[in-house]
Formats: C-alpha cells, sequence, structure tokens
C-alpha cells in the first residue's frame, strides 16, 4: 500500500501528514507514508484543493483535515485483496 499525503507546504498539510503516520503505526499498517509538495502532482492527481491524503495513487480525501479517527477509518476500510480457498470434494484434507 502506498499512501501519500499532497499539499502546498501549509500547516493544515503538515497536520495531515502527522496524522496518517500516526493512524498508520496505531493501525499497525505495513505502509511509508510520503509527503509531497510538488504542485504539479497534486494536478495530475486530478484534483483542484489540498490537502490531498492519496491511497495507491487514487484520492481518499481532499479538501480539508480530517480528525485521526476518520483517517483511520479510511485506512481500514481499503479493500484487501481475498483469499481464495480451495473448494473440493475432500473437504479441505487435500
Amino acid at each position: 500500500m502506498k499512501i501519500q499525503v499532497l499539499g502546498s507546504g501549509c500547516n493544515k498539510c503538515k497536520k495531515l501528514f502527522e496524522l496518517t503516520k500516526q493512524a498508520v503505526a496505531e493501525l499497525n499498517l505495513q505502509a511509508e507514508v510520503e509527503y509531497i509538495t510538488d504542485v504539479s502532482k497534486i494536478i495530475e492527481m486530478g484534483v483542484m484543493s489540498s490537502p490531498v491524503l492519496a491511497i495507491d495513487g487514487k484520492p481518499a480525501l481532499v479538501g480539508f483535515l480530517p480528525s485521526l479517527e476518520k483517517i483511520k477509518e479510511v485506512l481500514s476500510n481499503i479493500e484487501k485483496p481475498e483469499i481464495k480457498k480451495h473448494k473440493c470434494s475432500c473437504g479441505g484434507m487435500c
């Protein structure tokens, strides 16, 4: 999972970066949080306001400073790959 905080470098953007790192730590996620202040990267993402919390290159929260709990909620609801279980007539003994 790739987590990015994009913003101009203002206090709200910096605070979102800190809260996101805290949320990742509290949720024990194996993810690195990157802070990007390059405006062209924000525009490339197709958003016109900041701060932006992006997950795997897609904006998840845009234009406001969410609470720690909201960030944790968003990170917790990321679709996880489905584990396919083998189904056969042996009842799981193979």
